[in-house]
């Protein structure tokens, strides 16, 4: 046996964009226990490359940190939407940029001691200035910030957002 096997499950909370659930487990080694989980419907984010390598970062206030942080364009995938056309929605809304390429970067699993969230990484070039369109609750500046400039903020510590420093780094090695 290679996974938990859930003895029971109980919805705790059903929030705006993500539930909160309470189960008891019993692990692949036979321990019980009852935890805590985030049930997540995932979420895209996007490494926007400018013709001139510039990449778009975002300067966003996240309550739950405290003020504002830098971020690439992300956000939660929609009922029935696929994590490219959430990648293309976000971008257009956060960054008034729509792109012509989309390249997979991969898929990671920000938080998985508690949270089945799945984040698709996705690299946009072929940008095109359109119209932004932000969520009431978005508050954040758009800035152009050169790649290396950016993978230097990562090293500093100013950027400590997990799926922004790995699009950061996929993009780098990429461009590399």
């Amino acid at each position: 046996m290679d996974k938990a096997i859930g003895n029971q499950t109980t919805l705790i909370r059903k929030g705006r964009v993500f539930d909160f659930y309470a189960e008891n487990i019993t692990l692949p080694n036979g321990v019980s226990l009852d935890m805590e989980i985030i049930r997540h419907p995932g979420a895209a984010a996007i490494v926007p490359v400018m013709d001139d390598g510039s990449v778009i970062l975002l300067k966003q206030y996240r309550h739950a940190v405290g003020g504002f942080i830098w971020e690439i364009p992300a956000g939660t995938l929609e009922s029935g939407e696929d994590a490219r056309q959430c990648a293309e929605r976000e971008l257009i809304e956060e960054t008034g940029y729509a792109a012509r390429h989309f390249d997979r970067l991969a898929e990671i699993t920000p938080l998985p001691a508690y949270s089945d969230e799945r984040i698709h990484l996705f690299l946009a070039t072929d940008l095109t200035q359109t119209a932004q369109k932000l969520d009431e609750d978005e508050l954040l500046v758009v800035h152009r910030v050169a790649l290396r400039l950016a993978i230097k903020m990562v090293i500093d510590g100013e950027i400590q957002d997990a799926k922004t420093i790995v699009g950061l780094q996929m993009a780098a090695n990429r461009a590399a």
